[in-house]
């Protein structure tokens, strides 16, 4: 990597009182040990759900018979990814991705008006992923991960998470919570690191795109 690289941190800011998915649990930042209280050092808990804020899910988050994160992942969470902007108001389908190049992608992130809901409470009326564009990407194309900049890939009233299923039904992880305002549709390296947890069905990462 050169000093000319730029450097974006595509995570979001984890703190108390922050958004989350309907039913998840709270986030709570807080200082158990204080100097101000007279402790020799200040330390702080961190509570929240794995699917706060930016995470990777994996197969298991969907079906308790498909499989964890594991090393063999970290192969997918590294490597050049394509960011691409969709103007859309509501659902991404696969009429929206037939006309985008495909060659060579393995990483896709979409940006999408989400990027601008962060700032406050949760939104129901986000962009999401249809079904056909889920089966768009697993069949006519070589894309390993899909990444999108809000609290999920699926609509918030999905009656049976048919977007999930289905990417990561082939092994194609979902990372989702990106933050891309700032970023300019195209290529880059992307390096998403998911914390080492024993919990099977994701994990929080601190996702960086480095400009190619």
């Amino acid at each position: 990597m050169s000093a000319a690289q730029r450097i974006y941190d595509v995570s979001v800011l984890v703190h108390s009182g922050m958004a989350v998915y309907p039913g998840d649990p709270p986030v709570d930042v807080s200082l158990v040990f204080s100097q101000a209280a007279g402790d020799p050092a200040n330390v702080s808990r961190l509570s929240f759900g794995i699917h706060s804020g930016t995470h990777v899910d994996a197969p298991y988050h969907v079906d308790a018979t498909w499989h964890a994160l594991s090393p063999s992942h970290l192969g997918t969470l590294l490597g050049p990814a394509r960011v691409v902007q969709l103007d859309v108001q509501s659902r991404i389908t696969a009429a929206d991705l037939a006309p985008l190049p495909w060659d060579g992608v393995e990483r896709v992130l979409f940006k999408t008006r989400n990027s601008a809901l962060w700032n406050g409470e949760f939104q129901s009326d986000y962009v999401s992923l249809s079904p056909d564009a889920a089966a768009f990407l697993v069949e006519r194309t070589r894309v390993r991960l899909v990444g999108i900049d809000y609290f999920s890939i699926e609509p918030v009233d999905s009656p049976d998470l048919a977007v999930h299923r289905t990417l990561l039904g082939r092994d194609v992880l979902v990372v989702e919570g990106l933050y891309l305002e700032g970023v300019e549709p195209g290529d880059y390296q992307f390096l998403c690191l998911p914390l080492k947890l024993s919990a099977p069905d994701g994990a929080p990462v601190r996702a960086l795109l480095v400009q190619l």
